[in-house]
């Protein structure tokens, strides 16, 4: 599957696309999102309600349309399909080809911050529509959402949760794909710290379009060395991290053979599929709060206490992280930042 809008995967394995899973090769399949049916089917009560309430404003029906294609829904589709796939039980190993950086950590902090505001919103958006709703449809004269609807986000906020869940799990893991150059090796370290702040595990880095040294000519070699300085690079940045090569090969590969070749190439008798043996980012003991920030700058990472939650903010991104309730009781003694770990002790005592 795919979470990337631009589709390039039917492409990639040289088989038609197709909104239901379709066979690439034996025991391979491959599904394309259709974004609107998946739409209409997870959370068609609130389009319907937003598409309506844009026509009572004065909008037609085709400018409704366009506005309740939300941005980021096709993203957010995406993730609802992988779990519709991981609740049949059908695959023994479903792969998600992500879309580019930035948009795939924002997509990957959305089931929590969700969460976050659903907690806090809905139980009090509940009492505020029974009292105002009579008068928003008197004077506003426009409709106001329905249990029916308040129900849907609530279904799409619980499955969100369960995708968090799917993609954090034991068996669940995060593998970097760059090409040795500065800035996307620079990229790669950046979200190797944000994955871990969201909870993410990464087992491995991948290493793209690597030029081999032998038979190089004079242009060759210049990339050839240059290669090699940032390879080094990501060795020491990324260890214990494996760090696995593909060459920069004479073709694109295209279709299950080819990509068969490429699998050989970067994993030889490994099973590519193992599960992933690090621990979880995040750990929580009876005293302590264990957050992984690999590659994190002191200067960058910030810790504040609001109530019974921690807020960990790592250069732009921010993670808020609902404390169990042994934790939220009690104050912190510590927090340090050290071999990309952050270590927060709480006090013995009760109070905060």
């Amino acid at each position: 599957m795919s979470t990337d809008t631009a589709h390039s995967l039917a492409d990639a394995l040289a088989v038609p696309a197709s909104e239901e899973p379709v066979e690439a090769a034996p025991g391979l399949f491959l599904q394309q999102v259709d974004t609107q049916k998946s739409l209409e089917r997870h959370w068609g009560e609130l389009r319907d309600y937003i598409t309506n309430l844009f026509g009572e404003l004065g909008l037609d029906e085709i400018t409704s349309e366009e506005i309740t294609v939300l941005p980021g829904a096709e993203e957010i589709i995406a993730l609802l399909e992988l779990r519709e796939q991981a609740r049949t039980g059908t695959w023994d190993v479903i792969v998600v080809d992500c879309a580019p950086t930035a948009e795939t950590l924002r997509l990957l902090a959305l089931p929590e911050a969700f969460d976050w505001h659903v907690n806090r919103l809905v139980p009090v958006g509940r009492r505020v529509l029974r009292a105002v709703s009579p008068v928003l449809r008197h004077v506003a004269k426009v409709s106001v959402p329905q249990g029916e609807v308040i129900s849907a986000g609530e279904r799409l906020h619980r499955a969100l949760l369960d995708i968090r869940e799917l993609l954090t799990g034991a068996d669940a893991s995060v593998r970097l794909v760059l090409t040795p150059e500065a800035v996307v090796v620079a990229e790669a370290r950046r979200t190797l710290t944000s994955l871990s702040l969201y909870g993410y595990r990464v087992d491995a880095v991948i290493a793209n379009r690597v030029f081999p040294a032998d038979g190089a000519d004079e242009w060759r070699r210049g990339w050839v060395e240059a290669q090699a300085r940032r390879l080094a690079e990501v060795d020491e940045s990324f260890a214990p991290l494996p760090v696995m090569t593909v060459p920069y090969l004479a073709a694109e590969p295209v279709g299950p053979a080819a990509l068969a070749g490429v699998a050989e190439e970067l994993y030889g008798s490994a099973d590519a599929f193992a599960r992933p043996q690090a621990e979880p980012p995040l750990r929580m003991t009876a005293d302590e709060l264990v957050l992984d920030l690999p590659l994190a700058d002191k200067a960058d990472v910030d810790l504040a206490r609001k109530g019974d939650e921690l807020i960990v903010t790592a250069g732009p991104y921010r993670r808020v992280i609902a404390l169990p309730l042994a934790l939220a009781r009690r104050g912190i003694s510590s927090a340090t930042l050290s071999d990309g770990r952050l270590r927060v002790r709480f006090e013995a005592g009760g109070a905060k």
